[in-house]
């Protein structure tokens, strides 16, 4: 219903918004030099209702920009920035001169009338929306966790902080690198546009290197020969995921848990009565057919030169590497570092606070 609502309201705040700035820049300083000096100039009706209702339409616009999955918010923000920039310069080198004209022709104060308010905007947004874009394009990018496909190392509505420089420098919005600083590493949790739809990121844990062979057998990893252990530390239930397996894996620097289930399918079932998520389906691991049938996700792989495999830590729920490919070093966005909150709308009981400052490993 929010999303309807949303998506109402954000039809029309281009229109609401020029009529608003051709209101505010031009329309709006005749009315207050008309006005007697010392009475503030009344707007006419429509535009009080106008301006009232304005900044609702923003919000419902900025709601479903930050609902989009494929939404560029580098590109957001540099058409931002460059906006704000030219709207306040506009003012400075041409519509300021303007109003102090007229103000001293109509024998006022040029301070008696009002800075416009999209200019004041303009002139508060301009330097915030520059050094965000310099933050969020070269240094750390906030990414929200959409699956679990990374449980129980990452969880469903955690925002995340994104290292940018660790794979190299890139350029926003046409992604070229332009410093080498650095390569992922084996057992990173690396952000990547997704390569059959590059306006999508996906976060994986680095698996394969350029080169190697990479088998997933019964959901361990066996990489050049060698098997990664994969140290069982017990059962694992949420309420919406039962009896699941978690191991504790070490993958180059990296000693990180996994979730599995030893067996050729996990059972989806209807959702679970003590699962607080209002998610499509609940996960039981039966493992009667483990050693039987052979894992749905066993896999052996070649990584060519100049890609890498992700997969998730979550071995039987993750669209990984095993199912579409490998990807791409011009794809990487950069390695995860930090959770920094978590909300799953999804969850009953608001944001999980004992989430905040996990360090990802």
């Amino acid at each position: 219903m929010l999303d309807l609502i949303a998506s109402l309201l954000s039809l029309f705040t281009l229109p609401v918004a020029l009529i608003c700035v051709i209101d505010d820049w031009f329309l709006r300083p005749g009315r207050q030099l008309r006005s007697p000096a010392g009475v503030p100039a009344k707007d006419p009706v429509l535009m009080r209702v106008l301006y009232a209702v304005l900044p609702a339409l923003v919000l419902a616009s900025f709601y479903q920009l930050m609902s989009a999955q494929r939404a560029d918010f580098s590109l957001v923000l540099i058409l931002i920035t460059i906006v704000s920039g030219v709207v306040w310069a506009i003012d400075h080198f041409l519509l300021r001169p303007r109003r102090t004209a007229a103000a001293r022709s109509a024998g006022r104060d040029p301070e008696s009338i009002e800075l416009p308010g999209t200019v004041d905007y303009a002139r508060s947004f301009f330097p915030i929306m520059a050094v965000l874009l310099v933050l969020r394009s070269f240094l750390y990018e906030p990414y929200r966790i959409p699956s679990d496909s990374m449980m129980p190392t990452l969880l469903d509505g955690d925002f995340i902080l994104v290292n940018k420089y660790a794979y190299g420098v890139r350029l926003p919005v046409i992604h070229e690198k332009v410093l080498e600083v650095g390569a992922p590493q084996r057992g990173d949790v690396a952000v990547f546009r997704f390569p059959t739809d590059t306006t999508v990121n996906y976060v994986k844990r680095v698996v394969g290197l350029p080169g190697d062979v990479v088998e997933v057998r019964e959901d361990q990893l066996i990489i050049n020969g060698q098997p990664v252990p994969l140290v069982q530390q017990g059962r694992y239930e949420d309420g919406c995921y039962l009896n699941m397996r978690i191991a504790e894996e070490k993958l180059g620097e990296h000693s990180h848990r996994v979730l599995h289930c030893l067996s050729s399918d996990m059972i989806t079932v209807p959702p679970l009565p003590s699962c607080n998520r209002s998610i499509p389906q609940g996960y039981i691991c039966n493992e009667s057919t483990a050693g039987i049938n052979p894992d749905s996700g066993n896999r052996i792989m070649q990584v060519p030169e100049g890609h890498y495999l992700m997969v998730g830590d979550n071995r039987d729920n993750s669209s990984d590497g095993r199912v579409w490919g490998f990807v791409a070093e011009s794809l990487l966005v950069g390695r995860a570092s930090l959770v920094w909150f978590n909300w799953d709308l999804q969850r009953s009981g608001g944001p999980d606070w004992s989430r905040i400052g996990t360090r990802i490993e």
